[in-house]
């Protein structure tokens, strides 16, 4: 593919009632794979974000009461047009994030049926009525959009992260201002285009990106005009944003940390677990929110799933996304290399061995050698932290009570993977586990007819399936008296 020619047609501007406008600065968007500067996006301020929420706000009213087939008309075109446009949008991903081309394909995919999926239950909000149990009155209710919706996504899924949000909110009948992240804006700048080509009106929806997310975000989370924030990504920045949505009572959908287990029972097909694991710990470069982060092995499965493990992790290929063969990529920045190395250096500190990997390799961009450690201790922060990168930390256990107690020993519920051939014994587990989502014998488990959420400190609401319009949607009562 012609890169230079792709980022040319990228717009950079702030995208605003339907147009791209420049920015008084700029900054650099890098390639993790080298550190090369592939593109100088618009560096948004306070000015920006005020006049993106005006025009989500002077175009809601048309869009809410626009015919719900009309707005599902375009909701999938714009699938369409993604898929239509799958190639460029899957370099894009792989150049300002890194993930190998394939996983970039994959996306792309995942993200675009989020507009199919919504366009979908477009004609399917409901409401219902009944009769008051006195008889004397009627009860009414009905589904209304929310109202404006201030959408933050992060940098590890560009596309999906914005249409698991976008989709939902326009299919509801709202309008929107969405931020993506400093790392990867170029993404959701052409998604910009492609919903605009796909016939979204001008002001429904609004981009802005910015190098100060906290100072565009004041303006618009103090407006009182705004209803609705969802937000995607670290816990801490999640207790933030949830203390300044309190001011204004504002809904809120927060997808959040993750620290997910992957407990192998001792019945479990090693091989089926060991596949499994792959995807759970390796997909996207370890960078996921569901990321299998800690792996209880029964002790009569550990040294079969070890093995097995690390002659799989021994097979991926490290390198720049762009290639074909890739099979990892690197991280995002230097700053989640540092963080991946101090946490396998203190588990290696407090007794754990490194079985194959560890460490970065002598090599330009942000990468780190896919990691198995085994003999991790009970203390080590690996096990505590959500470590985003491809290590994958095993511990031995007893029974299926000590991986569920170890399991649940965490602040996060957001993700949890179980293996077991005994269905009774997996959803007994399932059952019991502390988390919004469990994928039984099963490596990944996203998909947009799915509520996807978590419990604890992973955050608050869902996204995708039913639940995830109902996000948007606001429940009107009428009482009608028949006297």
């Amino acid at each position: 593919m012609d890169t230079e020619s792709l980022l040319a047609r990228v717009p950079v501007g702030q995208f605003i009632g339907g147009r791209f406008r420049p920015s008084r600065d700029t900054f650099a968007v890098r390639n993790p794979a080298s550190g090369a500067v592939i593109a100088r996006v618009g560096d948004g301020d306070q000015e920006d974000a005020r006049a993106a929420l005006d025009a989500a706000c002077a175009a809601g009213p048309a869009w809410a009461s626009t015919e719900p087939r009309h707005r599902a008309e375009i909701l999938r075109r714009a699938f369409e047009l993604i898929l239509e446009r799958g190639d460029d949008f899957a370099a894009l991903m792989t150049l300002e994030m890194g993930k190998p081309l394939a996983e970039s394909r994959g996306e792309v995919a995942y993200g675009a049926e989020f507009f199919r999926w919504f366009a979908e239950e477009t004609c399917r909000v409901e409401g219902r009525w009944t009769t008051a149990p006195s008889g004397s009155n009627r009860l009414l209710t009905m589904k209304q959009p929310v109202g404006p919706v201030y959408a933050i996504t992060p940098w590890n899924f560009p596309l999906a992260m914005g249409t698991r949000k976008l989709g939902p909110a326009l299919a509801a009948g709202c309008t929107a201002v969405i931020k993506p992240a400093q790392l990867t804006p170029l993404t959701m700048l052409y998604l910009m285009a492609t919903l605009r080509d796909a016939g979204v009106p001008d002001g429904v929806v609004n981009c802005i990106t910015s190098t100060d997310s906290g100072a565009v975000s004041a303006p618009i989370l103090t407006d009182p005009r705004l209803r609705k924030l969802t937000f995607t990504g670290s816990t801490e920045v999640g207790r933030a944003l949830l203390r300044q949505a309190a001011d204004g009572v504002l809904r809120t959908s927060m997808e959040l940390g993750g620290n997910a287990p992957f407990l192998v029972l001792g019945d479990a097909d090693v091989d089926a677990a060991v596949a499994g694991a792959m995807p759970a710990k390796f997909r996207n470069n370890g960078e996921a929110c569901t990321a299998a982060n800690r792996f209880y092995v029964h002790r009569d499965r550990v040294d079969e799933f070890t093995s097995k493990l690390v002659a799989a992790v021994e097979g991926l290929v490290v390198g720049d996304g762009m290639v074909e063969t890739t099979t990892l990529g690197p991280l995002i920045d230097d700053a989640a290399v540092a963080k991946v190395t101090r946490l396998v250096d203190d588990a290696v500190a407090k007794g754990a061995r490194v079985l194959t990997g560890g460490g970065a390799p002598e090599r330009p961009g942000h990468f780190y050698r896919p990691t198995v450690l085994t003999d991790v201790p009970r203390d080590a922060d690996v096990l505590r932290e959500e470590i985003f990168g491809p290590v994958a930390p095993i511990v031995t256990v007893d029974g299926d009570e000590e991986a569920i107690a170890l399991a649940n020993d965490s602040e996060f519920g957001l993700m949890a993977y179980v293996y077991s051939r005994d269905i009774g014994r997996v959803v007994r587990a399932a059952e019991r586990l502390e988390s919004g989502m469990v994928a039984v014998n099963t490596g990944v488990v996203s998909n947009p007819a799915a509520p996807f959420g978590g419990v604890k400190a992973s955050g608050l609401g869902r996204e995708g399936s039913h639940e995830g319009l109902d996000e948007y949607l606001e429940t009107k009562y009428l009482g009608i008296s028949l006297e």
